[in-house]
């Protein structure tokens, strides 16, 4: 997802709601809770390690598409490649009230990246707004 001007990669297991947040973010800036948000990519994104940024971008067979749950695959509009900013983790292990420090850190291609664990039926979207509009990541 593009938030602003930096990407945020959302990852977690089947049915964690990974799409569910991503749809979510859109709608929150379309009624301007957030300047702006788009899809990257939905399901499988692919990584680039350039000059000490992760680039992300949409498999080029999935670009605009999303499966919204109960209703099937949409074309949205979409960003074709973006800088990852932030890595969220969704039904995470270690996603705890307060999480450690050691939890707050991603490592992609080694890239690191700030990182926001995300407990199994936690309401995402308020931890990810909360996250976005303050100077905690």
């Amino acid at each position: 997802m593009l938030i602003g001007r930096h990407a945020a990669l959302i990852r977690g297991p089947a049915g964690s709601g990974k799409s569910r947040l991503a749809w979510d973010l859109v709608d929150t800036a379309a009624i301007g809770r957030l300047r702006f948000a788009r899809l990257v990519a939905d399901d499988r994104v692919e990584l680039a390690a350039s000059h000490g940024r992760l680039l992300v971008r949409p498999a080029a067979a999935l670009a605009g598409l999303i499966e919204v749950r109960g209703i099937g695959v949409r074309r949205v509009a979409f960003e074709p490649v973006a800088v990852a900013a932030l890595v969220i983790d969704l039904a995470a292990v270690d996603g705890e009230r307060i999480p450690a420090p050691s939890a707050r850190i991603a490592e992609i291609s080694g890239i690191l990246l700030p990182r926001l664990p995300v407990a199994a039926g936690a309401d995402a979207l308020t931890i990810v707004l909360a996250t976005l509009n303050s100077d905690a990541t």
